[in-house]
């Protein structure tokens, strides 16, 4: 099957809706590839950091993005680790300093311009779970089934607080709150790629479903479409 035809399903949603654990899950059970497009917007924010790049300098910003060295590690067990120029940055990836550094360079047309080809790349046999923000309105619009994952404001913060606590990190409620809102607005305002459904997916509400619950309603969708792993 040529890389081009590879089936896709998009799961994308704002921050702490859940996308990236139900689009990781989906991936694993289906055999098929998986790309994390946030991953590769707060590494580039860790990199810019890192070389003294300033996150307005858009120019510098598409430079260092398109030469990214990048490398996803998955062992089968939890969280796949990632590597920025060799080095295991998975932990500093997640801080909520990175996460509002990455929606700062995603704003810019210039950086996700750099970085489109790069996410295509992951179109690959025997098919891609990509998740991200606009994943099914820009990067893949042909996807075979897209899936917009949404909660409410109050949710997303209540599961960020719990998941920084689990990760040894302290957080408070109030600031995580108001961070999901001010990104929520940045994310939807922006002039490129705005955070929107794609016309044709299908929105799950998640703020009072289970991990279990939001991966019965996207089976039944793979199955609904045809879609199956090896």
């Amino acid at each position: 099957m040529p890389a081009e035809r590879a089936p896709v399903i998009t799961v994308d949603g704002p921050s702490g809706s859940g996308k990236g654990t139900i689009s990781r899950l989906l991936a694993r059970e289906l055999g098929w590839h998986w790309l994390d497009s946030g991953a590769l917007y707060r590494l580039l924010a860790l990199a810019a950091r890192r070389h003294g790049v300033a996150l307005d300098d858009a120019g510098t910003l598409a430079d260092l993005a398109r030469r990214l060295d990048v490398r996803f590690a998955d062992d089968g067990g939890g969280e796949p680790r990632v590597l920025l120029e060799g080095e295991d940055v998975t932990r500093e990836l997640r801080t909520e300093q990175t996460g509002a550094a990455a929606s700062r360079v995603a704003a810019l047309p210039a950086v996700r311009e750099a970085l489109l080809d790069r996410q295509r790349a992951f179109r690959r046999p025997p098919g891609l779970v990509a998740d991200g923000r606009d994943m099914g309105t820009v990067v893949f619009p042909d996807a075979e089934l897209k899936i917009f994952l949404t909660a409410s404001a109050e949710e997303r913060a209540r599961r960020r607080h719990k998941q920084l606590k689990e990760q040894g990190f302290e957080a408070s409620m109030d600031a995580l709150f108001r961070d999901i809102l001010a990104r929520d607005e940045r994310d939807a305002r922006r002039a490129v790629s705005p955070l929107r459904p794609a016309a044709d997916a299908v929105v799950i509400d998640a703020s009072d479903l289970s991990i279990d619950e939001v991966m019965a309603r996207v089976r039944a969708l793979v199955r609904e479409r045809g879609l199956h792993g090896d």
